[in-house]
């Protein structure tokens, strides 16, 4: 493919567009050079010396529990599906509430900079660097596919084949994170989060009104396809019988229980022990500040679920009038729209809240994870701040290298929001059963934790092949929660009670 090729493309996009895209990545980058002036040691590029406001850390959770994905996939969800998603919320909400009251005390606790680390102060080395590995495959892929869909949106928007786009935005990524660490991060999600949550509301009231016939059109469509449903509940056992009942719950993921279900395991997961997310809750300075961070997450977390899925809705009530097409993907509907439908300057605003709720990405955590729970105890034991701080910044740049050419990868796959899940639920229940096994026992286990969670992570990528393959009846959901369990069991099984006290925390 010629590289003049890469740029030639249908675009809708005007310098109006551009120029309030370009004024905001400019801001971006000005955040993270302003603020990286202050970075003088590993605890300020990590942690931001604990000094971030635990609102401005309440919106960075959000911004980056939010991301592309969200902004793309879940108007692509509710317009091909329903609302059905939404009942992972349950569940994710109760997560919150558990993370809050038993994760975050044991991290302060430890004065963790890292989350492993506290894998180390319980367990021993060999669990942290386990947990440190999981993290970093988890990670990678899952953010690979978060990056795709944004740059598969934007590539839509301004007509760029995705190489360019990926290429781009990584840079952008790297520039503010390899100077400004943590604080340029959190700041720039500040920005994000309000970018994407007025963008969403600006999109609602604009396809609002090229609706005829308003909200009795929408109701009525959308009611007569079951586009606004909520809840699953599954078939009955006196209709369909207990064999057919058992197949459709051990099958269908959407069924209310298991995603409740799976919103608790899988928020507890994904929130708890996963570095980038709880970084953010790390960064306040003392362990109240932190809580009171977590039970404000959701506030905000529902509001951009809610405004995401009417935007779905609100597409598909838009495309089944007359005269109106929609993509042949359906992954693009949303981008579609507001290439083709949207007047500039909004068009430039949605533009912004994709772009947005996508520079924001792991390489702050990937760093951090690395350079305590690898570099600095395997590779480079005595340096001093400044080799770490150096390390760090190294280190920005090779994750962001290999998150690009994993995104370009994801881009031949279809189905964004659940290939997100389903990489997670992979390893990510090897994670929590860990952590649980921590946090609930006083069991003392180090290298049998390795054995559980590589083995849990392998039999969980079985299980999952099959599953695609339709070659078992499981839906993909259960994984989570069969991977926690099996960790959990291993350690629980092949460890013994402490009988001497836990180490002191790290000061």
């Amino acid at each position: 493919m010629e590289l003049k090729s890469w740029f030639e493309g249908q675009s809708h996009l005007t310098w109006q567009d551009y120029s309030v895209l370009g004024c905001l990545i400019a801001f971006s980058i000005f955040l993270g050079l302003f603020l990286g002036r202050e970075e003088k040691d590993t605890n300020d590029f990590f942690l931001g010396g604990r000094r971030i406001p635990w609102w401005a850390a309440c919106l960075s959770f959000v911004a980056t529990e939010i991301s592309a994905v969200t902004i793309i996939s879940v108007p692509a969800t509710a317009y091909s599906e329903n609302w059905e998603y939404a009942q992972f919320f349950i569940g994710s909400f109760l997560a919150r509430a558990v993370i809050a009251f038993l994760f975050i005390p044991s991290f302060y606790k430890y004065n963790c900079t890292s989350i492993y680390e506290f894998l180390r102060h319980r367990f021993g080395p060999e669990t942290q660097y386990a947990g440190s590995i999981l993290f970093f495959v988890t990670r990678l892929l899952a953010s690979g596919v978060r990056l795709m869909a944004a740059c598969l949106a934007v590539s839509v928007l301004v007509g760029w084949h995705i190489i360019p786009t990926i290429i781009i935005f990584s840079i952008v990524a790297m520039v503010y994170i390899t100077w400004g660490g943590i604080k340029a991060i959190i700041w720039t999600n500040v920005l994000q989060a309000l970018t994407f949550i007025v963008g969403g509301i600006v999109a609602i009231g604009f396809l609002y009104s090229q609706i005829p016939g308003g909200l009795d059109t929408i109701t009525h469509i959308a009611g007569s396809t079951g586009r606004l449903n909520i809840f699953n509940w599954g078939p009955s056992v006196g209709e369909s019988g207990v064999l057919h009942y058992l197949k459709n719950a051990v099958s269908d993921p959407n069924i209310f229980w298991i995603a409740t279900l799976n919103g608790l395991f899988g928020s507890m997961a994904a929130f708890g022990t996963d570095q980038e997310l709880m970084q953010r809750l790390l960064t306040v300075e003392t362990r109240r500040e932190s809580q009171k961070t977590m039970l404000f997450t959701p506030l905000g977390s529902f509001l951009v679920l809610i405004i995401y899925l009417s935007i779905g809705t609100l597409l598909y009530v838009f495309y089944a009038q007359p005269g109106h097409l929609p993509p042949e993907k359906l992954d693009k509907v949303f981008p579609y729209f507001i290439s083709n439908q949207m007047p500039a300057f909004m068009r430039g605003l949605l533009l912004s809240a994709i772009v947005m709720a996508s520079i924001d990405s792991p390489l702050g955590s990937l760093s951090s994870s690395f350079v305590t729970d690898i570099y600095r105890p395997l590779i480079r034991k005595h340096a001093d701040e400044a080799h770490y701080l150096f390390a760090s910044r190294v280190s920005v740049v090779i994750f962001g290298i290999i998150l690009a050419m994993i995104a370009y990868f994801f881009s031949h796959f279809e189905k964004i929001l659940w290939l997100a899940f389903k990489i997670g639920s992979v390893t990510y229940g090897s994670l929590l059963g860990v952590f649980l096994l921590g946090f609930l026992t006083k069991r003392k286990v180090n290298r049998a934790n390795m054995i559980g969670m590589i083995g849990s992570s392998l039999a969980m990528l079985t299980l999952l092949i099959l599953s695609e393959k339709k070659l078992i009846p499981l839906g993909w959901t259960y994984l989570l929660v069969m991977g926690t369990v099996l960790t959990f069991s291993v350690g629980w099984i092949l460890g013994e009670n402490e009988k001497n006290k836990l180490p002191e925390p790290a000061h």
